[in-house]
């Protein structure tokens, strides 16, 4: 190559390095807020990188998008979301709750925000109409209905015998005492007693089970929680070890090993709340975008547990199942 040429190459060649780097910071920037972990959570941001691409935003390509996780510190969040904001995002994916959803909330008057909650988002403060929300911040709901009491009965369903159930719950989330309530209304109907169990982490979930051992719960129905659902592993290890019938809300804790799921897909709030940030992206007004909630609810049985806890499932119940695990 020649001198001139040389010359001219590397000119072009620094020329060119901020014109990629101009063209990245084109791109909108889109935040992701959890308050889980990444370990463990990461096939709810993957579900929502598949919504985002439906709508005709993949990253790298069109987009950017920024993860903050709490990993199990609702404190955190705040900051976190203070500090999406100060990036200059398009929009907030506020994801895992409704602590979640009020940080992005608070941390800007106009950067949109998408939630992913499993509580009344009017109640909250969130929006002013589930059809309407009114103001900047809309989303998906992931509970319509607080489903515990539901979930009590197929689990009399599947064992008959069991008379007393602990609940796994997290005491900072603000759907606490909700589902509190209607589990053990549930369970009131059916002549059962129940036991409360809180845990914010890792450590608390240990001193939990320990208590679930003292009361001598027979089966154990965790909360509408991304702190808990963050622990399926656990729970259902812990469940499996000491014999215990663990339900779940989402079908991830069946797949763990727990004996049964009841509830919405988690995997199709993501998308959804993916979708929606590519809506916003595209000119939409998160005040007209009505909370969007999910029409379909999932039973899921695993097999493999219930034989390993000498349980005998009526055909009449596995035929109502979406799947079941073998």
């Amino acid at each position: 190559m020649r001198r001139r040429e040389f010359i001219a190459f590397i000119a072009g060649a620094a020329a060119g390095l901020p014109l990629a780097a101009m063209a990245q910071r084109q791109m909108p920037l889109v935040g992701f807020l959890n308050s889980a972990s990444p370990d463990t959570y990461r096939f709810n941001a993957d579900s929502f990188r598949e919504g985002l691409a439906k709508a005709g935003f993949v990253e790298g390509r069109n987009v950017r998008i920024e993860e903050r996780w709490a990993r199990g510190d609702y404190g955190a969040l705040p900051a976190l979301a203070a500090e999406l904001v100060a990036m200059g995002v398009a929009a907030i994916a506020a994801t895992g709750d409704v602590a979640s959803a009020r940080a992005a909330q608070l941390a800007s008057n106009t950067v949109p925000v998408v939630f992913t909650i499993g509580g009344d988002p009017v109640r909250h403060g969130l929006v002013e109409s589930i059809n309407r929300p009114g103001r900047h911040v809309t989303g998906i709901l992931f509970n319509p209905n607080v489903l515990g009491a539901k979930r009590v009965e197929l689990l009399r369903e599947i064992a008959p015998d069991v008379s007393r159930i602990a609940l796994l719950m997290n005491p900072t989330n603000p759907n606490f005492k909700i589902e509190e309530a209607d589990v053990e209304a549930g369970a009131k109907k059916l002549g059962l007693e129940t036991v409360t169990l809180t845990a914010r982490n890792a450590n608390e979930m240990e001193t939990a089970f320990q208590q679930l051992l003292s009361a001598k719960a027979q089966a154990l129905i965790t909360a509408s929680d991304p702190i808990v659902l963050d622990r399926r592993e656990q729970i259902a290890s812990f469940a499996l070890r000491h014999k215990v019938l663990a339900i779940g809300f989402v079908q991830q804790i069946a797949l763990a090993g727990g004996l049964l799921s009841y509830g919405p897909s988690i995997s199709w709030m993501y998308r959804q709340a993916g979708d929606y940030v590519g809506q916003l992206l595209k000119g939409s007004n998160p005040a007209e975008m009505p909370v969007l909630q999910p029409t379909r609810f999932e039973l899921v049985i695993n097999m493999k547990t219930a034989k390993a806890l000498g349980l005998t499932v009526q055909p009449s119940l596995l035929a109502r199942a979406d799947e079941v695990i073998e």
